[in-house]
């Protein structure tokens, strides 16, 4: 592919998953496989795209304010949990082998879109065990977003569907509100993780550019259509695009 053609593919990438990040979360599982076709290797992969979906997140966390200002109190709790989590996962990959990478990437998006796919069960129990809605565990909580954003400071894909999935869970709130929420975390462990990578060396800067611009703009679209939007209609589009990834790697 000629340059140009490269960066057309990039940025429309870029614009579907800053769309889909805000929309419902899985967004990387299109613009990670992007970068890896263009021949970028699967960690510079990885980096280069968290550094390029940042603004897509702010994009999509902007669109959805309102609705946010619900979860300040919650948010200012989780701040440093997300912040530190997805601090941890950088460092974590940026130390990982290119090979033991790319062999447990299908599993990591496996495994976050069973949990998504588990979500309505998983809560019609808890909420029966309570007799209705209840008061999410506040550690319980805390350890459940610093795992996913270990794991989103480290891989990044399915992120926004392992948030939607432990928050979906543990709080009583509709999904399209509990979105508003998980786009922010998604946000702060991003902006961590990308924090670290700017400095590793191997983030492919040309891409990152064109990717950030046109990201910024997938995640304003996105978070536009975030409350007309289908909770059933987002949670089978993000899985069935999960599985559709985890195959092409496994391929």
């Amino acid at each position: 592919m000629n340059t140009l053609l490269n960066d057309l593919c990039a940025g429309a990438a870029a614009f579907v998953a800053g769309g889909i990040n805000a929309v419902a979360g899985g967004g990387t599982l299109v613009s990670f496989p992007m970068l890896v076709a263009l021949g970028v290797p699967s960690v510079s992969a990885n980096i280069t795209n968290t550094v390029s979906l940042c603004p897509g997140y702010l994009g999509g966390a902007y669109a959805q304010r309102n609705e946010l200002a619900k979860h300040a109190a919650r948010l200012r709790s989780l701040f440093v949990v997300a912040a530190v989590g997805g601090l941890t996962g950088s460092i974590l990959l940026v130390l990982s082998p290119e090979k033991l990478f790319r062999s447990i990437v299908p599993y990591l998006i496996l495994a976050a879109c069973a949990l998504l796919a588990a979500q309505p069960a998983i809560k019609n129990v808890i909420n029966k065990r309570h007799d209705g809605p209840h008061e999410p565990h506040k550690v319980v909580l805390a350890v459940s977003v610093f795992a996913c954003s270990v794991y989103g400071g480290y891989f990044g894909a399915g992120l926004g569907i392992m948030l939607l999935a432990v928050l979906g869970i543990a709080l009583d709130d509709p999904l399209p509100s509990i979105n508003s929420l998980k786009g922010a975390l998604a946000l702060i462990i991003n902006v961590l993780a990308a924090s670290f990578f700017v400095f590793s060396g191997k983030v492919y800067w040309h891409f990152a550019a064109v990717m950030a611009v046109t990201s910024l703009a997938g995640g304003h679209v996105g978070g536009k259509l975030v409350g007309k939007m289908n909770p059933t209609v987002m949670r089978v589009v993000v899985i069935a695009f999960g599985l559709a990834a985890a195959i092409k790697f496994f391929i």
